[in-house]
């Protein structure tokens, strides 16, 4: 398990957006990359104590561990309490492959009436409740990078994006929620 009280913050200190949007760095967590067959599914939920989704756009979450659909095999666990998921998955004997992508990803949150508009002025999906309701996930684009994207709540996104990106999508969310204020 990476030990994220190792490394520095990649966006320690950064705020933005306006009052209608806020974007804030997420606190740390632990991530895991989950690939496995339809016949591990259910030994796997068991294991990280919930239902892996199996359909596009889904997720599941319990007590700050989520579980984003990414793929007919392939899900990203981010656990917020910093949960080794690595090691809950080495003491699963069903067939799956599990990377622990902690150091590379990280995490930022859109929250406020603005969230979705901020959002959307970078990525092209269609964030209207009705298409992209409460538990949502999806592999998608802001600007030129590739983002996990969840929403937790009617007005609370949790973009997932790589450390190396983190200050380009900061800036990207930033500039949507200023833009979504007026």
């Amino acid at each position: 398990m990476a030990d994220q009280a190792l490394r520095k913050a990649p966006l320690a200190g950064r705020h933005g957006g306006s009052a209608g949007a806020r974007v804030t760095p997420a606190a740390p967590a632990t991530r895991l990359s989950l690939r496995a067959g339809a016949d591990a599914i259910g030994t796997l939920s068991l294991a990280f104590g919930l239902e892996l989704p199996q359909r596009p756009k889904t997720s599941a979450s319990v007590s700050g561990r989520h579980a984003l659909w990414l793929g007919p095999d392939e899900w990203l666990l981010i656990d917020e309490n910093g949960a080794d998921l690595m090691g809950i998955a080495s003491g699963v004997s069903a067939l799956h492959s599990a990377t622990d992508v902690s150091h590379r990803n990280t995490a930022i949150l859109v929250s406020g009436p603005n969230a979705a508009e901020a959002i959307a002025a970078a990525c092209p999906l269609d964030l209207g409740n009705s298409a992209f309701p409460v538990g949502a996930a999806a592999r998608t684009v802001l600007g030129k990078i590739e983002i996990v994207l969840l929403r937790t709540g009617e007005e609370d996104f949790r973009v997932e994006c790589w450390r190396s990106f983190s200050s380009y999508a900061f800036g990207m969310l930033a500039e949507g929620a200023e833009d979504a204020g007026l």
